[in-house]
Parts: structure tokens; C-alpha cells; sequence
């Protein structure tokens, strides 16, 4: 894939991911509403819906190029034991 339609996907992904994230998130508030009586089966169904939006952005951000080395290595770099410089214990 040459690098124009990988970032144009990526970008296609992260605004789908972003509209469902942001959708999830709406009907999640305005099922709290007693007044509209939506169905509760779809309130389970929004809350996933937030969680499939965030895997779809973050897909985006990888296809597209917008994912940065050092952000994809930050937990290692600060977390783990074998990363640290400082070998003795605390």
C-alpha cells in the first residue's frame, strides 16, 4: 500500500473509530433519560461500541503513520526492569 493510501485508511479509520466512539458515548447519556424510553439491550451495546471506537482509532494511528516509535515504547522504557539503567534495587 503506498504510503498516500495508507495515510488516507488510516485517517478513514480513525474518523469511523471517532464517530463511534462519540455515538456510544451519546446514546450511553441519553439512555438515562426516562423520558425517551430507549431499550436497555442497546445500553450494553453503546457502552461496547465505545471500546470498539478506541480499538478502530488506534488501528487508524498505526496504518497511518501517526503512531511514533517512542509512544508505542514508552511503558517499556519507563516499566520494565530490564530497560532501567540503574540495576541496584531501591
Amino acid at each position: 500500500m503506498r504510503r498516500k493510501h495508507a495515510t488516507l485508511a488510516g485517517n478513514l479509520l480513525m474518523g469511523l473509530g471517532l464517530l463511534t466512539m462519540v455515538g456510544g458515548v451519546g446514546y450511553s447519556i441519553l439512555n438515562q433519560m426516562p423520558q425517551l424510553n430507549l431499550p436497555q439491550y442497546f445500553a450494553h451495546g453503546a457502552v461496547m461500541s465505545i471500546f470498539i471506537g478506541a480499538l478502530l482509532w488506534l488501528a487508524g494511528a498505526r496504518i497511518g503513520g501517526r503512531e511514533q516509535v517512542c509512544d508505542r515504547y514508552w511503558w517499556v522504557k519507563h516499566f520494565d526492569k530490564r530497560c532501567n539503567r540503574s540495576h541496584h534495587p531501591h
